[in-house]
């Protein structure tokens, strides 16, 4: 019986050693965003081809995502919600007990105070009214993939060309990929520098999701 314990404890151990790399989480966090191929994986995460698919490979092997074939492309995917759960909820977890995180979260989010006492299902609310504009500033095929109810696409690298597109007087919400992610941070900033009444809101799809709030495709 000891035996058999001991294999138990080591399958669930695998788990663990596939997360405990740093660009491993940052592919699954990317994948909480939809399917991807490895080429643009890569690029995403800044690192060599051949080291994103050793993660990937590492990932699959543990059942935490899979593969579809289009074409001439393998396009990768979470192998399930509970995967991008897993994550947010060990961001999460470390979040609340490092120090560390915490500081460098908060250097990323100094807009995140701003939206104190206006919580999600208010945001909602306004969304729909039309009394502000939740913006997705993502890349287009992240949003197609699944987006905020009532969310604007306005990918950050456009959004200086397009302003005229946001009605000036309208309070502005920008999020990203959640709060790891610098899109919504910059594009809060450039907003502010133009006039806006902007605002960074540090969830994502996956961190939505995992509250229990509707998302749309």
């Amino acid at each position: 019986m000891t035996a058999t314990k001991d294999h138990l404890y080591e399958q669930v151990a695998r788990i663990g050693k596939a997360l405990a790399s740093p660009k491993r989480l940052e592919l699954i966090d990317l994948l909480c965003q939809g399917e991807k191929p490895v080429e643009l994986l890569a690029t995403q995460a800044r690192i060599s081809l051949k080291l994103a698919s050793a993660h990937l490979r590492e990932l699959r092997s543990c059942q935490l995502v899979e593969t579809r074939r289009d074409g001439k492309y393998v396009l990768y995917r979470l192998a399930g919600a509970g995967v991008a759960d897993l994550w947010v909820k060990l961001r999460s977890e470390a979040e609340e007990r490092l120090v560390e995180l915490q500081l460098a979260l908060a250097s990323l989010a100094e807009h995140k105070d701003d939206l104190e006492g206006l919580d999600r299902a208010a945001i909602l609310k306004k969304a729909r009214a039309g009394e502000v504009v939740v913006l997705d500033v993502r890349p287009g095929a992240e949003f197609a993939t699944a987006h905020l109810p009532n969310a604007r696409s306005l990918p950050v690298e456009e959004l200086k060309k397009r302003l005229d597109e946001l009605p000036k007087g309208v309070p502005v919400v920008a999020y990203c990929r959640g709060p790891f992610c610098v899109m919504a941070k910059e594009a809060v900033d450039l907003l502010r520098k133009k006039g806006y009444r902007a605002f960074h809101l540090t969830d994502g799809v996956a961190e939505w999701r995992a509250r229990g709030l509707p998302v749309e495709q």
